[in-house]
């Protein structure tokens, strides 16, 4: 921050005394700085010109924030900084244009060429120290824009999002998938590439491969166009209308909708919750239209699973319960993670598509091609709590049928209906209702779906693979009530009841109840549950009933916890099978492993195991687990790994980072200081934290932004960074390339005279690491980069002289170097250390 004198300060105090006498009346031209200096007595007015000013900043007659600036005597304002925007409305982003275009100096009055941001004139006012800048749009509502601006000339870029996700075991075939995902920039156009491998396994060994997505698209105002090979899902919608039978496969085609298809993975839970009960330690697979998208590890009893990993939207989704390495459940289930819409002025989101139905670089079997399709989705904003859905399309020759209704009839209650019909299929029928009443919350469930296990298969003891002995293809349904309560600040209950039909026969009970406490001196966590459900292959077809004991204690080190449990459930065969489990998990900070945990189990059949590791590199970020079967002492194992490699600016860089939301930049930290740590925060929203070397930041696609760059944490070391900001605006796939400089620096302190030893005001002291503006006794104070102590002063476009100071010569205290008098003559060279220098 530059200083202020105390008599600069006075100013604008003393200008409202004279004022009284030497009124500026309304409508009359700004006057000029020396008129309105005019009043000031002489000794004043050396305070007033070519020194540094604290002002007031307005922006079309709105704070735009608090800065230090410098005014010449010819009619010119110079930004230094701003000091202070916290009462500013306006963003940084449009905070940073201004100060870029006030920086290197602006003249006063009416802006006749080169004018940016509609700009018509800038106008300091003594009186009130205030800077008035007055655009083209000074009386216009300030409305929010509805849409982004695109990159003018567009932007280029390349980003391949890398995932894989493995699952096998002893006597179980290894199955999984590879995706590839790109997002590139060509000009205004964004392409997108969706292609996948897929090994099933159990006797059906082939590795699978086709290409799901391979188009281009253009973003236009409200609306999108796409061109190519996709598939027609319903893009560009608030709610999906869900269908029933067949998914669609991929077409050649054009489809047309609602711009906001443009998905950003938001890693937010599901809002109704998805359940799965295992009767023993247990994975699941989730997998969407025949794809696995994760795989997660549960252990026994009712289990939520975690949905946070899954993209954004309402889909549907099959849940395969693996139980000592045979499929012991398959469900279909709902994601329900939308999108906000609340505007009135836009009721109508809609999506087209034509085409035929084709397959690429596909060997799946059952992917259709030949045939014609086409469909149309909609959906209305009747109310803004009502949002009904309509979906009409033809997939193989069938007719497809979806309606739909979001309704929120109060604040605390929501419900999501959708009732679906396909020719040789039937209806179905989807419900869900949430209602939150303060201290808990009721959810009631309802559906009715087509399920097809005949692509699941079991392990027979002896290790061989057959088929699902409960195949099932048909209709199935399932309802459900659940209850969640607090009964205080530590305790809560909760309570579902459950009815399957179909895959799953009859009714189920779940009781629960958690009490958070205190045990040696650590927090624990108890939970009771008590439970009765249908019969299935890992119960002996007789139903489940049992009672699980758990304890969660926060012991030892931080992030570390100890678990244990004691219960009974139903054997494999009938019979009791009583259990119990002890567990140790620990989380770590700046460290590649994220987080480990153990636990040791044994029930009737003998001793089992389980084991789970998250972690996390600069390349790359995943998750894995291993689990020992103490029925048949078999392990079964899952990984899921997520690169991402970006190209852009004729540079490339690996990153773990998967929250990238449309664009990115690739930024080269070069520092002089070891084990440097920033953070960059963008504007838009989201933060990286940098390290020296190559690192990537996720930036949001069409927003013009900028991203800053600071220190992380509160020890920030003497060092200045270049830039401190920087500006950007990309189409989706966009990737464009930066270089940060960290600096070790010194604050000098020092006199600029010139010749005669006068000193010289409201001169610029310009160094790599910073700049300052002298006073007018010649004094300033500024920081020096450490490494190139050079210093060169300038008014206004001329260079005026050059130093190279050597820090040894002059005296330091507390990391401040006291250079004293700087000669300012024109024969001084950046070359030479001043000589002729006295004591400041």
């Amino acid at each position: 921050m530059f200083p202020m004198t105390p008599i600069a300060a006075a100013l604008a105090l003393l200008f409202c005394a004279s004022a009284v006498a030497d009124p500026v009346s309304a409508g009359t031209t700004p006057r000029s700085l020396l008129a309105q200096a005019k009043g000031l007595p002489a000794e004043f007015e050396e305070h007033f010109f070519d020194v540094p000013l604290a002002v007031r900043v307005e922006l079309d007659q709105q704070p735009l924030g608090e800065a230090m600036i410098v005014l010449s005597r010819d009619d010119r304002v110079t930004l230094l900084e701003f000091t202070d925007t916290r009462d500013s409305r306006f963003s940084a982003a449009e905070r940073e244009t201004w100060a870029s275009y006030l920086k290197p100096g602006v003249a006063l009055g009416g802006c006749t060429r080169q004018c940016p941001e509609q700009l018509l004139a800038v106008h300091y006012n003594l009186e009130n120290s205030l800077l008035s800048i007055l655009t083209e749009n000074a009386e216009r509502d300030t409305e929010v824009k509805r849409y982004y601006d695109q990159p003018e000339g567009g932007s280029s870029g390349l980003m391949l999002r890398n995932q894989l996700n493995l699952n096998g075991g002893q006597d179980q075939d290894l199955g999984g998938r590879f995706g590839l995902e790109a997002s590139g920039s060509l000009g205004s156009w964004s392409q997108t590439l969706n292609m996948q491998l897929a090994r099933l396994g159990g006797p059906d060994d082939q590795l699978y491969h086709a290409v799901h997505e391979l188009y281009t698209q253009r973003e236009l105002q409200g609306t999108f166009l796409r061109l190519g090979y996709f598939t027609p899902t319903s893009e560009g919608l608030t709610r999906q209308p869900r269908t029933f039978g067949n998914s669609p496969d991929t077409t050649v085609g054009v489809m047309y909708g609602s711009s906001d298809s443009l998905a950003i993975n938001n890693p937010a839970p599901s809002i109704y919750p998805i359940y799965v009960t295992a009767n023993r330690q247990a994975s699941v697979e989730i997998y969407r239209d025949g794809l696995l998208i994760n795989t997660q590890s549960v252990p026994a009893g009712l289990q939520t699973l975690d949905t946070r990993p899954l993209p954004g939207g309402i889909y549907e989704v099959e849940v395969r319960l693996i139980e000592d390495g045979q499929t012991t459940s398959t469900t279909q289930e709902l994601v329900y993670k939308p999108s906000n819409w609340r505007n009135l002025d836009e009721r109508w989101r809609y999506n087209l598509f034509a085409g035929e139905e084709t397959k690429l670089l596909s060997n799946w079997d059952q992917q259709a091609s030949g045939s014609a399709t086409a469909g149309a989705s909609v959906n209305y904003l009747l109310h803004p709590r009502v949002i009904l859905g309509l979906s009409a399309r033809q997939i193989r020759e069938k007719m497809q049928y979806g309606t739909s209704i979001d309704w929120t009839l109060a604040n605390q209650l929501s419900l999501f209906a959708n009732v679906y019909q396909t020719e040789d299929h039937g209806t179905g029928v989807d419900l869900q209702s949430l209602y939150n009443y303060g201290s808990g919350s009721v959810v009631i469930s309802h559906n009715r779906s087509w399920l097809d296990t005949t692509d699941t298969y079991d392990v027979l003891p002896d290790g061989t693979r057959v088929r699902q002995r409960n195949v099932f293809v048909g209709e199935t349904s399932n309802s459900s009530l659940a209850l969640n309560h607090r009964l205080s600040s530590k305790s809560s209950i909760n309570a579902r009841v459950s009815h399957s039909e179909g895959n799953v026969e009859g009714f189920g009970l779940d009781l629960g109840w958690t009490q958070r406490t205190v045990m040696f001196g650590s927090d624990a966590n108890w939970r009771l549950s008590l439970f009765d459900r249908p019969g299935s292959f890992s119960s002996g077809d007789d139903r489940n009933r049992g009672v699980d004991l758990s304890l969660n204690l926060a012991l030892g080190a931080p992030g570390q916890q100890i678990t244990g449990s004691i219960g009974s459930r139903t054997a494999r065969e009938g019979g009791r099978d009583n259990n119990a489990s002890l567990g140790w998990r620990k989380d770590m900070k700046d460290h590649v492993l994220q987080n480990v945990s153990v636990t040791a189990l044994t029930d009737t059949y003998g001793l089992g195991m389980s084991s789970l590791a998250s972690f996390r590199t600069n390349a790359v970020r995943g998750d894995g687990f291993v689990q020992r079967s103490s029925y048949n002492n078999n392990f079964t194992g899952g990984l899921n790994l997520d690169s991402t490699l970006a190209i852009g600016g004729e540079q490339m860089v690996m990153t773990s980072q998967s929250e990238v939301r449309g664009a990115g930049l690739i930024v080269d930290v070069e520092s002089d200081i070891d084990g440097i740590a920033l953070r960059a925060d963008d504007f838009s929203g989201g933060s990286a934290a940098l390290r020296a070397g190559r690192n990537f930041i996720p930036i949001t696609a069409y927003q013009n932004s900028s991203v800053s760059f600071d220190f992380e944490g509160n020890h920030v070391p003497a060092a200045s960074i270049e830039p401190p900001r920087t500006r950007y605006h990309l189409n989706k796939g966009g990737v464009e390339y930066r270089k940060v400089r960290v600096m070790r620096t010194l604050t000098v302190l020092g006199r600029l005279v010139n010749a005669q030893g006068q000193p010289l005001k409201g001169h610029h002291v310009i160094n790599h690491a910073s700049r300052g503006v002298t006073e007018v006794d010649g004094f300033f104070s500024m920081e020096m980069s450490a490494g190139s102590p050079t210093l060169e002063v300038r008014q206004g476009n001329q260079l005026l002289c050059q130093f190279r100071l050597d820090a040894n010569r002059h005296r330091s205290e507390n990391n401040v170097l006291m250079i004293g008098d700087l000669r300012c003559t024109p024969d001084t060279l950046a070359d030479v250390t001043p000589t002729d220098q006295k004591a400041g």
